[in-house]
């Protein structure tokens, strides 16, 4: 609740001398009148996961999801941006997602301080469902963590580099293991990342066709033993666009060196959502996903995006079994409200299948495909 009270109180402060702007989508970030905003979000889920013989007699549970709140704010070349989400106990309770300050230098350059996005593959999604893809639930899709990130963005490059104290910090004690209550997934357990340098570079072929690279390497430090080991993570990407197409392919390559004992070297614990599981703690992990926007006019709907999210974690741990996930959809938009329809399958797989904890890590040699009907209405205002 620490973060929640200290976006309140920045919001307090800032609410006398702030001027709410609707109407004026003007770039103000050079004047001296100050802009405020404030949105959110509303979701509430549907789902019927195939593993769960009690829900499938029941048809499946229906429930309430996600309420957000994001406050956006700027004053001559600095601004605020903060995303604070409420979720059930269950699923890791209140927590701030983001929050940062920013400085443009100028329309194209600019540093953010706080917790803010890594600058890691296809930003801001590699993928198109409302599930992601399998980096995500390694800690490498849409993390975010403490630190310093700068961008620039020159004639067809795209430039960002980081640093990163650590991922989101919540208990200050001397050997306080990484809070599970966070958004992204991040090193828990045992051991917590900290000191992690980024490097990303974008190369647009057009406007809307971009191809990159990024790197990131950190240190691990261990709890018990006091130690430091290591981490580090390199990715090739590419996000194309064709008309009403788009495709966003990753190849991506990552390994935790835990300075822990030996028969502990082969997983690392990862959190998020109020709970943890193992990781295998070296592999591949390969993603390709698609997606076809159809216009439409019916009633309030006015888009059909119909995707396909497919990736693959070659994990190069002895012993351990692949992990694969496959998202098949379609998000219907109508106004404010984004309705994403989903039928999800995975292996090996955490959140889609019976098997928790070594889903991602040892896995199991006999592992089936599971799936699960998901359906998340949110209102976004």
């Amino acid at each position: 609740m620490r973060s929640l009270h200290w976006l309140l109180l920045c919001l307090l402060l800032l609410l006398p001398s702030l001027v709410i702007v609707a109407q004026d989508s003007t770039d103000t970030r050079n004047t001296d009148k100050p802009t405020f905003h404030i949105g959110g979000a509303l979701r509430f889920n549907y789902n019927l996961s195939s593993w769960k013989k009690e829900q499938m007699k029941r048809g499946g549970d229906f429930g309430f999801d996600m309420f957000r709140v994001n406050a956006d704010a700027s004053w001559k070349k600095l601004s605020l941006h903060a995303e604070y989400r409420f979720y059930s106990k269950d699923f890791g309770g209140s927590f701030l997602k983001e929050g940062y300050v920013r400085y443009n230098f100028n329309d194209s350059t600019h540093v953010d301080i706080g917790l803010t996005q890594v600058p890691f593959g296809n930003v801001t999604y590699n993928s198109h469902s409302w599930f992601f893809n399998l980096p995500y639930y390694v800690g490498k899709e849409d993390d975010y963590d403490m630190g310093i990130k700068f961008q620039r963005r020159a004639n067809r490059w795209l430039y960002q580099l980081a640093f990163f104290k650590n991922a989101e910090e919540l208990n200050f004690g001397d050997k306080s293991a990484t809070d599970p209550g966070r958004y992204s997934y991040d090193a828990a357990g045992r051991n917590k990342e900290v000191n992690q340098g980024n490097a990303r570079a974008e190369y647009f072929l057009d406007r809307d066709n971009s191809i990159g690279a990024s790197v990131m390497l950190g240190g691990l430090y261990n709890i018990p033993s006091g130690n430091m080991g290591s981490h580090w993570a390199a990715a090739v990407h590419g996000n194309l666009n064709k008309g009403r197409w788009n495709l966003k392919l990753q190849s991506m390559y990552y390994r935790y060196n835990v300075a822990d004992s030996a028969q502990l070297a082969g997983y690392v614990d990862m959190a998020a959502y109020g709970a943890s599981y193992q990781v295998a703690s070296e592999a591949f992990l390969h993603t390709a996903s698609l997606s076809y926007t159809q216009p439409v006019h019916w009633g309030p709907v006015s888009a059909l995006t119909f995707y396909n999210d497919y990736s693959y974690m070659q994990k190069q741990v002895k012993g351990a079994h692949d992990s694969r996930m496959n998202v098949l959809g379609c998000m219907i938009t109508a106004g404010h409200v984004f309705t994403y329809v989903d039928w999800a399958a995975g292996k090996n797989h955490p959140w889609l299948g019976p098997v928790w904890n070594e889903a991602l890590a040892a896995g199991t040699p006999d592992a089936r495909w599971h799936s699960r009907l998901n359906l998340n209405i949110g209102y976004y205002f």
